[in-house]
């Protein structure tokens, strides 16, 4: 199954220390590094990406694109958030789609519809970890595999279902 990514993007821009000094500079620069930033990120795991941002301070020129570097970019219509376009999104896309925001009415919004949730920061971390594996060449490890090991585990420490999901689209990225 393949996952969609849809993300939060001035909270994402917003809680990064790099974007954000960017994004205080000139609010355009700071969209623009981020697709940047995402188009590599594209190039080397192939998932489908959508970034959402507040329409209310975007350019006209800007509302016209609807596909940068193979990024799919949104801008909500005035009168509406980015928030309210990514829940519709959650709706549609279900258990295929992955939510990154720090806002917490949107990712357990997103939660409750079956959606993987991931933070703004820790997604950002996973972005800078899979440029550094491709600059250096190194090979993503397989997951999974059994290990042997004398600790039991019990049905007492499996995580829930929702979690399980969660874990394995993120790890994923």
């Amino acid at each position: 199954m393949s996952i969609h990514i849809i993300i939060d993007g001035y909270n994402l821009i917003r809680r990064s220390s790099s974007l954000s000094t960017l994004d205080q500079q000139d609010m355009q620069l700071g969209r623009e590094t981020l697709l940047d930033t995402l188009e590599t990120y594209k190039r080397i795991k192939r998932h489908k990406i959508t970034v959402v941002f507040d329409g209310t301070n975007a350019s006209p020129f800007a509302l016209q694109k609807n596909q940068i570097k193979g990024i799919k970019v949104k801008f909500s219509r005035s009168g509406e958030t980015a928030d309210t376009v990514i829940k519709r999104m959650a709706v549609s896309e279900r258990e295929k789609a992955l939510v990154v925001s720090s806002d917490l009415d949107l990712v357990n919004f997103a939660a409750s519809m079956g959606a993987a949730t991931i933070s703004s920061s820790a997604f950002e971390e996973k972005i800078a970890m899979a440029v550094y594996m491709d600059t250096k060449g190194i090979e993503d490890e397989v997951q999974g595999g059994w290990i042997p090991t004398t600790k039991k585990k019990g049905p007492g420490r499996r995580l829930s279902k929702r979690k399980r999901r969660n874990r394995v689209k993120t790890q994923k990225l």
